[in-house]
């Protein structure tokens, strides 16, 4: 990419950049504070997909979000697989990359899947030593992001606000906090996800996501991206860049994937919301007038 290529953890709303619009994207040049890839869609192949990739990242800075890297499995990635990574991420010269608080893959197996781990003393520790080892071989802030769960990942030891609290005092790294997941994650086990969020350490957070879901009746919701952040996210969204004050804010959409003038309308209209919040806050570099 060229020289000239913003690498800012531009604040604002940014949108992840999907396949199923890239050419259009590419072409239409929309003015985004920055959007947001899975290095692992892109590292090793050519082609136009690739190119595409350099062209937008040229005009806007890139985030990363790693899909393969679960910050909880209990054995590394393949050392050729870090490497990919490592040699992607050089590519995309990111402000910081980020990684789920997962595990998603068993032995050289990826599972394709973002499952829990326990929240216990050993797992802090292997996830803080994990932050810590990827943040010193991609030469980047790594950030760890809390996922939607369904099932418990062992027998948890601590509520998972003070697993997150350890871990990120232990490894010094940030937290990307997807408030869809803890909305996702209240309705589903009966917490209140405001006292959820207002314990965590919001002044560690490098990152917003925003996704939508789909409520499967009478009581079960699935955080699948497959629709528009209803207004209890947006709540909690504006509850937590109070705390937070200008942060990027990312918003996911992986499936029922609408028109790319739908998605760069919902990312306005977060704007909206984003720029009443903070109010008085002194916008940083790259984001909009």
């Amino acid at each position: 990419m060229s020289s000239t290529k913003l690498r800012v953890a531009s604040v604002g709303v940014g949108l992840g950049l999907r396949w199923e619009f890239l050419e259009q994207f590419a072409e239409q040049q929309p003015l985004l504070p920055f959007i947001e890839v899975s290095p692992e869609n892109y590292m090793g192949r050519g082609g136009r997909f690739p190119e595409l990739l350099e062209q937008i990242g040229d005009r806007l800075p890139i985030l990363t979000h790693g899909l393969s890297l679960g910050l909880g499995a209990t054995e590394d990635a393949d050392s050729s697989h870090l490497q990919a990574v490592r040699a992607e991420l050089g590519r995309l010269d990111p402000a910081h990359h980020s990684e789920h608080l997962c595990f998603s893959r068993s032995g050289d197996t990826f599972l394709h899947e973002l499952l829990p781990i326990p929240f216990d003393e050993l797992t802090v520790d292997r996830v803080s030593d994990r932050l810590r080892s990827y943040t010193d071989l991609f030469q980047r802030p790594v950030a760890m992001e809390n996922i939607s769960y369904y099932a418990c990942g062992g027998v948890n030891t601590m509520p998972e606000a003070e697993f997150i609290h350890r871990v990120l005092d232990k490894s010094g790294a940030g937290l990307l906090l997807d408030v869809n997941n803890v909305y996702v994650n209240s309705l589903n086990y009966g917490f209140d996800a405001e006292s959820f969020i207002r314990s965590l350490p919001l002044s560690r957070v490098l990152q917003i996501h925003v996704a939508g879901h789909t409520r499967f009746e009478p009581d079960w919701v699935v955080d699948n991206h497959g629709a528009a952040v209803c207004d209890p996210v947006l709540d909690l969204l504006a509850l937590t860049l109070a705390e937070t004050g200008p942060v990027p804010v990312l918003l996911e959409r992986d499936n029922n994937i609408p028109p790319l003038d739908v998605l760069l309308a919902e990312t306005a209209s977060l704007q909206k919301l984003y720029d009443r919040v903070l109010g008085d806050h002194v916008l940083g570099e790259g984001a909009p007038s």
